[in-house]
């Protein structure tokens, strides 16, 4: 391994360089041998590496790939390999290039002499704030194992419920991807051939008519334009969502749509009670436990409620306080954390609570198919009747007239 080292040397002259050494100690040991006195000597770490940006960008780690490398450290732990050398062997199976690097640097971290949460601490954007201080709770108490299989669980029901939800929405979603697609192919090269009869004619037409025929040539001549303009809405809409202010907005957005909102508000406080029961159970304190729940919990509106709730806390107040003056919080929830705090069973509780809000999300996207069917059977209808009323009918109408 490389070091980074700064010593000084007989008259004080400092250096700086690297030297290439089995650990720490042997590192320090052959700048003494050179008449060098080490100040201090670190691993050097990976820094910028192209390479690592570029798996980082292309190999995102994904929740079900986090849950499997869990799963398979809680197995090899069980079995008593060591630490390292199960992560080693997980590193050389794993498929994503970036969770691959950064499983070997964590084991490198770990024959440092770092603990295993600072290690996974160095990588805030693979191993969550819930993830590091679990396992420091288990490197606390002596049971690495069940923190780890309690880790794999909790990422299995997050993803399992943020699944549910994004293939609930992506049949409507593709719907309407696809009628916008077609409508604007429709209108900037089909509508205005559909026209042609009527302008040669010269016959009067209703002005609804006159505005599509417009619209269309209008789309022909400037479909590049609009597609453009389109694009760069969208791209902006995107980068905006992006920033701090844009995603409060987005995420204030979110919870006031129709069904959806309703089904968001249920993933939320689900993932609320699942992360916090996992945290209070692992013996973190109840405060920073709200603090790291209210980073993982996916919402800005739920999460200000949560860190509210935190600084109440503190002061000796209780977390049912804050969330029965939170419109966001429906009173059920209220109640049975208070409950909780007054029994001293709030693990229970918290798992009750998740459980009853994990099975009406299940319900509602089983549901929400059949709930936006005839809502997107409307909206197309309506676009397939301006069409015809407006086009179609007088095509038809002037071709009778004819004959």
């Amino acid at each position: 391994m490389r070091y980074t080292f700064t010593a000084k040397d007989a008259e004080g002259h400092v250096k700086t360089g690297t030297v290439d050494a089995l650990d720490r100690d042997l590192a320090a040991s052959i700048l003494q041998r050179n008449g060098w006195v080490p100040v201090s000597v670190e691993r050097e770490t990976s820094g910028f590496s192209i390479e690592r940006e570029i798996h980082k960008i292309l190999d995102r780690v994904t929740q079900k790939e986090l849950m499997i490398f869990f799963r398979q450290l809680s197995t090899l732990i069980e079995a008593r390999v060591p630490v390292v050398s199960s992560l080693q062997a997980i590193a050389e199976q794993a498929d994503n290039r970036y969770l691959q690097m950064v499983i070997k640097e964590v084991a490198d971290d770990l024959e440092d002499g770092m603990s295993f949460s600072e290690a996974l601490g160095r990588f805030p954007t693979v191993f969550s704030p819930l993830i590091v201080n679990m396992v420091r709770s288990g490197e606390v108490s002596g049971n690495l194992q069940k923190s780890v299989t309690f880790i794999a669980d909790n990422i299995e029901r997050n993803y399992l419920l943020t699944a549910r939800v994004k293939g609930a929405l992506f049949y409507p979603g593709f719907v309407v991807s696809v009628a916008i697609i077609i409508g604007f192919i429709v209108i900037s090269f089909i509508l205005p051939k559909l026209t042609v009869m009527i302008k040669d004619l010269g016959v009067e037409v209703p002005w609804y008519t006159q505005i599509m025929m417009s619209v269309g040539d209008f789309m022909n001549a400037y479909w590049w334009a609009v597609a453009l303009i389109i694009l760069g809405f969208i791209g902006g809409l995107l980068f905006y969502a992006r920033t701090d202010d844009g995603q409060k907005e987005w995420n204030y957005l979110q919870l006031k749509l129709p069904v959806i909102g309703t089904l968001l508000r249920y993933v939320y406080i689900s993932r609320f009670a699942d992360n916090l029961s996992a945290l209070l159970a692992s013996g973190i304190p109840v405060v920073r436990a709200l603090h790291i729940v209210s980073d993982v919990v996916g919402n800005v509106v739920y999460q200000s409620v949560i860190l509210r709730a935190a600084d109440e806390v503190k002061t000796g107040k209780t977390i049912s306080s804050v969330f029965s003056r939170s419109p966001e919080i429906p009173p059920i929830v209220s109640r049975m954390i208070a409950i909780g705090e007054e029994t001293g069973k709030m693990n229970h509780v918290l798992d009750s609570t998740s459980r009853f809000y994990s099975q009406e999300v299940d319900n509602m996207t089983r549901n929400l198919t059949s709930l936006l069917e005839p809502v997107l059977i409307v909206i197309l209808g309506i676009g397939v009747g301006i069409l015809v009323v407006s086009v179609i009918m007088p095509i038809y109408n002037i071709t009778g007239s004819i004959q």
